[in-house]
């Protein structure tokens, strides 16, 4: 008897003559969402590298142009001339198409332009996208398509009566990506300019890429982690170290110029500050933002150095890498006090929020530049001096208090897959939960600066 998948894959006809080969993920960006209905964020996709454009905004001109140059459909490209209706959309080729795509390492689907022997010939008005027919669309391709794809970039270009809709499909380590009809499913994947079904042996390359690709992933976050941690005076002091790459990278590294670095920098500064509240000593209040210096394919900024004599106490350093990982590493240990310095074995639970909460303001931010749909991230805190770690907090009163804490002589690293394009609520709420995985190991349970998250897991 045959599989189901084999049965499904006779039922929708395939082209057996195509010889299609797997194709492993690579990188296509994924702009935000913007309302402008002549320019998107900037970003690298099919459509310019089809015209011989540099990576740049979507612009409505582009279409044109790809028009009036008859650019031909590829693998990474798709003409479409109507929507796809909002009632029954998982019956229609919606599901397929992004499906297709996500399983060819992502790609851009035009709707609003006619094509004839697979190249544009004109352009057709499509109508205004509704807010409810780009939610049936998102929500398409999540419940159609198992697993789901999320962070579909969603763009309307033109003005009324030369309207088209531009849909930008992440590359995705999750492939296969299936559809179902009734009790059969198949895998399809772009070949050329076609939609094909993947046969058995296409699927279970893929599936094995995907389990290849989750076993591997620890070991460029080990690279990061062990690069930060070389060189820091650990027995003197606690540091918290941490980093984060996109879990798809991309295939071509370009250099970003020092006014794009400082502005990151600053833009993951203020996003930061909805995390967690100004207070105290924390890496982007000692850093110094609107001066990033270049370091091996990345941008860094660094607290100035202590005069000469004056003690080293506070300390940050963070980085934006051309291929998207980010890192922060920032001396949590032997604060300043009123009172002179403390041990450097003693943490402040507020300093491990305002580290955490500075880290995940640059992940968003860079993961929002360069289109990331995934971060895997890694949070861990140094010590190798002989006394155990104690972390901190404060009484009722407002005065430091330590006495329920858990001594540790090793923090365990936290680690974590974090979505870049949910909601902001959806997103404080992984912030949240990362922060209290960080500061539960020292006994700590409250969180004195970490925004209120008003989800209803929090609220509960």
């Amino acid at each position: 008897m045959a599989p189901p998948c084999y049965s499904f894959v006779q039922k929708y006809k395939p082209d057996t003559a195509s010889q299609t080969t797997f194709i492993a993920p690579t990188f296509n960006t994924l702009p935000q969402q913007t309302e402008d209905r002549g320019v998107v964020d900037m970003e690298f996709t099919a459509l310019h590298r089809l015209l011989g454009h540099g990576p740049g905004p979507l612009t409505d001109e582009m279409i044109d142009e790809a028009v009036s140059q008859r650019i031909a459909e590829t693998d990474d490209l798709d003409w479409k001339s109507s929507l796809p209706p909002t009632s029954g959309l998982p019956q229609t080729d919606f599901p397929k198409d992004v499906a297709a795509m996500a399983n060819s390492g992502g790609g851009v689907i035009v709707y609003g332009v006619k094509e004839q022997e697979k190249r544009a010939t004109e352009r057709v008005d499509v109508g205004d996208l509704t807010e409810n027919h780009e939610r049936t669309l998102r929500s398409g391709a999540v419940t159609a398509i198992n697993p789901p794809v999320f962070g579909l970039g969603i763009h309307r270009l033109g003005e009324a009566g030369n309207q088209c809709v531009v849909i930008v499909v992440p590359a995705s380590a999750d492939g296969p990506h299936l559809i179902y009809k009734n009790d059969y499913f198949a895998a399809p994947i772009r070949n050329n300019a076609d939609t094909v079904w993947m046969k058995e042996r296409q699927i279970e390359a893929m599936y094995r890429a995907r389990f290849d690709e989750r076993r591997h992933a620890a070991e460029p976050l080990d690279h990061l982690y062990g690069e930060l941690i070389a060189g820091l005076d650990t027995a003197e002091r606690a540091w918290l170290v941490a980093v984060g790459r996109p879990r798809v990278t991309p295939t071509t590294v370009t250099r970003w110029e020092r006014d794009e670095a400082r502005r990151l920098f600053q833009d993951a500064s203020k996003a930061s500050l909805t995390y967690a509240k100004r207070h105290g000593i924390r890496p982007f209040a000692v850093v110094d933002l609107l001066n990033p210096r270049p370091g091996l394919r990345r941008w860094v900024v660094a607290s100035t150095p202590a005069a000469e004599g004056e003690p080293r106490w506070k300390e940050a350093r963070a980085s934006i890498h051309f291929d998207g990982s980010v890192t922060v590493v920032f001396a949590v240990g032997g604060h300043r006090t009123q009172d002179g310095f403390q041990p450097g074995s003693l943490i402040d639970s507020a300093a491990v929020e305002g580290a955490v909460a500075d880290f995940m303001g640059l992940v968003r931010t860079v993961g929002g530049h360069i289109g990331s749909v995934d971060y895997e991230i890694r949070v861990g805190i140094e010590w190798t001096g002989q006394d155990q770690m104690i972390m901190q907090t404060v009484d009722n009163l407002g005065f430091p208090f330590a006495g329920t804490s858990i001594p540790m002589y090793r923090f365990s690293p936290v680690e974590a897959t974090i979505e870049i394009g949910i909601e902001d609520e959806r997103f404080l709420h992984e912030v949240r939960i990362l922060i209290q995985n960080c500061v539960n190991q020292g006994g700590i349970t409250n969180l004195r600066i970490t925004a209120a998250c008003p989800c209803d897991d929090c609220q509960s």
